[in-house]
């Protein structure tokens, strides 16, 4: 990377809060439609699945192994158990998945 980090440290801080910055300014009122009032609701759980999804079928050795232990935890929070149970059932998964495949 050639030329000054100063500049480009300057530019990211520049754009990171124009982001933050350009609703709170344009946008006054309360937002009444409901179409918008749901995107903005789901924006941040999107925005964690987008980051979390490929690192779990990443992190294994083997895809197959991060895929199953995915499919576990969707099933078991699906029933309602607890957070720290459907992590302990992941990690056993890909255990035993790593270990057999």
């Amino acid at each position: 990377m050639s030329g000054n980090i100063t500049i480009y440290i300057a530019v990211m801080a520049a754009f990171t809060y124009l982001v933050r910055f350009l609703p709170i300014a344009l946008i006054r009122g309360k937002i009444n439609n409901p179409f918008i009032q749901s995107f903005l609701y789901y924006v941040p759980y999107v925005t964690l699945s987008v980051m979390t999804f490929p690192a779990i079928l990443e992190a294994t050795q083997k895809p197959l192994a991060g895929a199953a232990a995915l499919g576990v935890g969707i099933v078991a929070a699906w029933k309602g158990v607890s957070m720290v149970l459907v992590a302990v059932l992941c990690c056993v998964t890909v255990l035993v998945l790593e270990l057999v495949l």
